[in-house]
């Protein structure tokens, strides 16, 4: 047989045939146009960026086909109505944190980032491999929303303080810009809570208006120039030592969409949101450094602080097991596993790390 003419009449039969096939998903990828809209400033790159990571990919990944139009903060809504917009089904997706929407039921935080409950890679555990995402989505589904985790930036710091917070006494009547569910523990031990939006903070530090305030970590936090006006900086933010950040979108909306289509969100959804981790995990040790360099005093809660924190937390946990049925099976399914990952945590990867950081102070490396 002579083979080029086999290949160019091949050729001639598949075109003739109506051209090359194109790809399956090509086939079956109808136009959708979304909006999301955003609960942080595009100033933050790195947690605003996320949703920009994720309209990219799925446009790529679709030739232009299913596009997700992303707005910041304030654009088209408050950043903290985000998903307020989704349930009411006035847009079709959000990039949010569920603890901030705690007031209307507790439950909304637990899937987030709750006092003492796991870090980063413990809650990606349980949200992917302990039944998490369905366990939310349950929550979620009476009000017209369908999340997926979409970001973590790790266990964050425990915030600024114009002075120095060395015992539990010093938290009385303190007044700490601090979300939600931490202010309810914090309230336990004396502390007044505030609710201050993120541009509002620098100007209450620098007037005295507030003693403390918390925001995320070193990356973000300086840019908006805390240790000007508040040199202690304290760690760990124990409220929040692995927070999850939601993509929410609207269930009739998730669920209208091709099956091809739901599946990749699914798995785009979860690169973005190791993709967030990473990138903090990369630019927080430059930006510590930096601080320090620049006056910063970096201090660790004490081990009495973080105790009465935790049994503080406890008692507001038991509180809301008693009386909040959809927060018990969560926080209960959370508990669970908390127990045995750190029971795992704490023998090859914590040995590990603690020789290397041994190694780090000893200048050798």
């Amino acid at each position: 047989m002579d083979r080029r003419k086999f290949l160019r009449n091949a050729g001639l039969g598949g075109l003739a045939a109506g051209g090359l096939a194109a790809p399956a998903l090509a086939q079956e990828a109808p136009k959708v146009t979304w909006r999301l809209t955003s609960s942080f400033p595009k100033s933050l790159d790195t947690i605003y960026g996320a949703a920009e990571v994720l309209s990219q990919r799925v446009s790529e990944a679709t030739d232009g086909n299913f596009t997700i139009q992303c707005f910041p903060a304030g654009e088209l809504v408050p950043g903290l109505q985000a998903a307020d917009e989704v349930s009411a089904g006035n847009i079709e997706a959000c990039h949010t944190v569920g603890y901030y929407y705690w007031g209307k039921d507790p439950t909304w935080a637990v899937a987030a980032a709750v006092p003492f409950s796991l870090s980063a890679r413990g809650i990606n555990a349980w949200h992917y491999h302990g039944g998490g995402i369905d366990l939310y989505n349950e929550f979620l589904a009476d009000k017209n929303i369908f999340a997926l985790p979409g970001g973590n930036t790790g266990v964050q710091m425990g915030g600024w303080f114009r002075k120095e917070i060395n015992s539990v006494e010093d938290l009385k009547g303190l007044k700490f810009r601090v979300g939600g569910f931490a202010g309810k523990v914090l309230e336990k031990l004396g502390v007044v809570p505030q609710q201050i939006a993120g541009g509002d903070i620098y100007p209450s530090l620098e007037k005295g208006t507030i003693d403390g305030a918390e925001w995320v970590g070193p990356y973000d936090d300086e840019k908006l120039g805390f240790y000007k006006v508040a040199p202690y900086y304290y760690y760990p933010g124990w409220w929040e030592g692995g927070p999850t950040v939601h993509f929410m979108f609207g269930k009739a909306a998730y669920e209208g969409l091709p099956k091809n289509y739901q599946s990749l969100l699914r798995s785009i959804c979860q690169g973005v949101d190791a993709d967030m981790l990473q990138k903090y995990d990369y630019k927080n040790p430059t930006a510590i450094k930096s601080l320090v360099a620049n006056g910063t005093q970096l201090r660790p809660f004490s081990p009495e602080i973080l105790s009465a924190c935790f049994e503080a937390a406890n008692e507001v946990y038991a509180e809301m097991e008693a009386t909040n049925p959809a927060f018990a099976k969560i926080w209960q399914s959370i508990k669970a596993f908390r127990s045995e990952n750190y029971t795992w945590a704490q023998i090859a990867e914590y040995n590990y790390d603690t020789f290397m950081m041994m190694q780090q102070n000893a200048g050798k490396l």
